[in-house]
């Protein structure tokens, strides 16, 4: 068994891609806890205020431990989550995300 001791792990540092970034200088920190064979990965992921486009080509499962973001589609639609919201981003989601408040969250990623 893992535990999701940010303790133990050194956080890898990070920002979107220039071509991404709408808005902000967002700076990100991920904290890898753990890596599988086929692409399972599990850890803690950190991020400033900004705002950037996002393409998902892998099913994600995040948890916010902190935090507010705005999460939204390319029709539009939007979600504002925050400290306890729990949601799965499906392979082939495009949209936004956008950081209003310093946020973090727990997350398992498949490819």
């Amino acid at each position: 068994m893992k535990t999701f001791d940010l303790t133990a792990v050194t956080p890898e540092n990070g920002a979107p891609a220039p071509d991404r970034l709408i808005s902000g200088a967002p700076a990100f920190r991920t904290w890898n806890i753990d890596e599988r064979p086929g692409g399972l990965y599990a850890g803690v992921w950190e991020s400033t205020p900004g705002k950037w486009s996002v393409v998902y080509d892998e099913w994600e499962y995040c948890r916010i431990l902190f935090g507010v973001s705005i999460i939204a589609d390319d029709n539009g639609v939007s979600r504002r989550v925050g400290s306890g919201d729990s949601f799965i981003i499906e392979p082939g989601f495009r949209g936004t995300w956008e950081v209003v408040e310093t946020t973090r969250k727990e997350y398992v990623i498949r490819l």
